[in-house]
């Protein structure tokens, strides 16, 4: 369960505050796929932020019960300077498991995200495929009762998508996630829930295909 009370998000700038969400008083579907669409600048990332706890509230609270997930994504998560399997082994001693249960987790990342040679090379040497892969196989690496993902189908070959939506597929009898995506397609297909940020706003559809037609229609700029 995500409940959202009174939940704004501002920031300071000369004219005043720039508000990304503005009084979210909602709570959001349980044991669904929630899609999350909105334009550039909308305020998805930040949404995803704030429900993955990396970033608070401005105003209000949001109250989670289950695990969840940081959010997965194109940006931010991963530590330049270190290697992938530093950075991996650096996650999984935060969730503090044993020698052993660290190693497993670690042939797991390292088969999922394919990286090969460059898994002990700087992640600042990857490409932002090989940074989604890196963290999309960290995640999967812990169980998690909602997996927060930002963009992650943008990146990586039809190879790698396809592992993906297999793993994604193997927890689904257990887990569930948020995604954010500009691929109406994907919504439709890995969703059930649609939820649509616009001025600051967040409003839920039950209809995937009716709320993609009401973004379409009221929304998006002629």
């Amino acid at each position: 369960m995500i409940r959202l009370d009174n939940v704004s998000k501002y920031f300071a700038t000369p004219s005043g505050r720039k508000y990304v969400l503005k009084n979210l008083d909602l709570e959001l579907p349980d044991a669904v796929n929630i899609g999350v669409l909105g334009l550039n600048g909308s305020g998805k990332s930040t949404l995803l932020r704030l429900i993955g706890g990396i970033d608070f509230p401005s105003e209000g609270s949001i109250d989670i019960q289950g695990s969840i997930s940081w959010p997965m994504g194109l940006a931010d998560g991963v530590q330049g300077s270190l290697t992938g399997r530093q950075n991996a082994q650096f996650v999984c001693r935060i969730y503090g498991d044993s020698n052993d249960v660290i190693q497993e987790k670690m042939h797991f990342i390292k088969d999922l995200a394919e990286l090969h040679d460059y898994f002990d090379m700087p992640v600042k040497t990857y490409s932002s495929g090989m940074r989604s892969r890196l963290k999309f196989a960290v995640s999967m690496a812990f169980d998690f009762d909602i997996y927060l993902f930002d963009e992650i189908g943008a990146v990586g070959d039809a190879r790698f998508r396809k592992k993906s939506k297999a793993v994604l597929k193997e927890r689904s009898g257990r887990a569930n996630y948020i995604m954010v995506s500009h691929n109406t397609n994907e919504l439709v297909k890995d969703c059930d829930v649609l939820a649509i940020l616009n001025d600051g706003a967040l409003e839920v559809f039950d209809n995937i295909k009716a709320g993609i037609k009401h973004y379409r229609q009221n929304i998006i700029p002629m």
